[in-house]
């Protein structure tokens, strides 16, 4: 399969729960600002791959200073972030041309290893859409809020957590086939490009995540990440 590679980095979000009032993406780990690091990785790994970033409209001035202050010199199509995650990769894919391969990655998880990265292109000769799973280790009750935000039962039955797996990025797809599925009306139930997918009828195959390939919500998340650097 000779198609063009090209990675989708969505750092369109405010991070409020990081308790910041700097964006969370712009944070230093290590030394690098986070997106910085996502980018880094991804690039490393394999440098023909063509990136497009989606950043919040009133910050792309900020993340262009960003790139001169620590010598990125990764060339880069920056595009403006929409009302929720699902309209910004729209507006990414209307970057990336059909008969690519596109991963969409979360911009705050700069922990992916290239080995994942590589192997995961690599898969993308035998399916259409490849999604990195890890299986949950804890137990799991189904459980709501009520009116007063009590946790409370739902009176449902608990998940089996033997059929439980947690999604991760990156999620790597032909990018016609994703092209064609983000053509549909948004639905709140698109949490991930995969759920997307899925819906347009998309096949799915799964691959083994990373344990360190977290995502960076919290203030104990950012040192957590500077402790596994």
């Amino acid at each position: 399969m000779d198609r063009k590679k090209y990675v989708i980095f969505t750092a369109g979000g405010s991070g409020s729960r990081m308790k910041s009032a700097e964006p969370k993406q712009f944070l230093l780990l290590d030394g690098l600002p986070v997106l910085m690091r996502s980018i880094l990785a991804f690039v490393k790994a394999c440098p023909e791959l063509n990136v497009v970033t989606v950043l919040p409209a009133s910050h792309i001035g900020c993340w262009e200073d960003l790139c001169i202050q620590y010598s990125l010199d990764v060339p880069q199509i920056i595009v403006k972030g929409g009302i929720t995650r699902f309209h910004s990769v729209k507006n990414a894919l209307a970057k990336v041309p059909e008969g690519a391969l596109v991963a969409v990655h979360d911009g705050v998880r700069p922990l992916v290893s290239g080995e994942l990265i590589r192997r995961m292109f690599a898969e993308m000769e035998n399916c259409r859409a490849l999604i990195p799973v890890l299986p949950v280790t804890d137990t799991l009750k189904s459980l709501c809020k009520d009116a007063s935000g009590r946790i409370v039962a739902t009176g449902e039955p608990d998940p089996d957590r033997s059929r439980v797996y947690a999604a991760q990025t990156p999620q790597i797809f032909r990018s016609e086939d994703l092209k064609a599925a983000y053509g549909l009306p948004y639905d709140t139930s698109f949490t991930d490009d995969a759920s997307v997918a899925a819906k347009y009828g998309v096949p799915l195959s799964f691959i083994e995540g990373e344990r360190n390939n977290i995502k960076l919500t919290t203030p104990e998340d950012l040192s957590l990440a500077g402790f596994l650097i």
